[in-house]
């Protein structure tokens, strides 16, 4: 029996893959399941708008996260920080800092989670830290701590 995946399946295939399969196997587990349904033109013709769609909107996020990041590549946020001795700061400068202070700066929400700092900063300087916005694009933003 020929089946359409709707759903990954170990040892057999991915999403929108047609397999020839047992029959039993068919009807018994993977249409019951709704892993599978069976594969007429309608639900292949089906398979394939939705595929259509899906990568029609990946394309469209990757080209959003690139303007993103011609937006947002070079920008600097700067940060006034109180230190106490050796230039120590009280207190860090994490990811959502950087995010908040970047969202007001250029008017968009960033996600904190897309800001790729190893771990928060608590000295004075200058540091160059990625943002990876998905599908390659990636922006470097300068963050200034200074004396505040």
């Amino acid at each position: 029996m020929k089946v359409l995946l709707i759903a990954d399946v170990k040892d057999l295939g991915k999403t929108g893959e047609i397999h020839t399969v047992a029959d039993g196997y068919a009807r018994n587990y993977l249409i019951p399941h709704r892993l599978a349904v069976t594969a007429t033109e309608q639900n292949i013709a089906q398979a394939n708008q939705q595929r259509a769609a899906e990568q029609r909107r990946a394309e469209k996020q990757a080209n959003q996260a690139q303007d993103l990041a011609k937006r947002i590549d070079g920008t600097e946020v700067r940060f006034p920080a109180h230190v106490g001795e050796q230039d120590r700061l009280y207190g860090s400068i994490t990811s959502a800092d950087i995010a908040d202070e970047l969202a007001r700066k250029i008017g968009q929400q960033i996600d904190r989670h897309h800001i790729e700092l190893v771990e928060p900063i608590r000295e004075l300087g200058t540091f160059e830290v990625p943002i990876r916005l998905g599908k390659g694009a990636i922006a470097k933003v300068t963050v200034i701590v200074e004396r505040g």
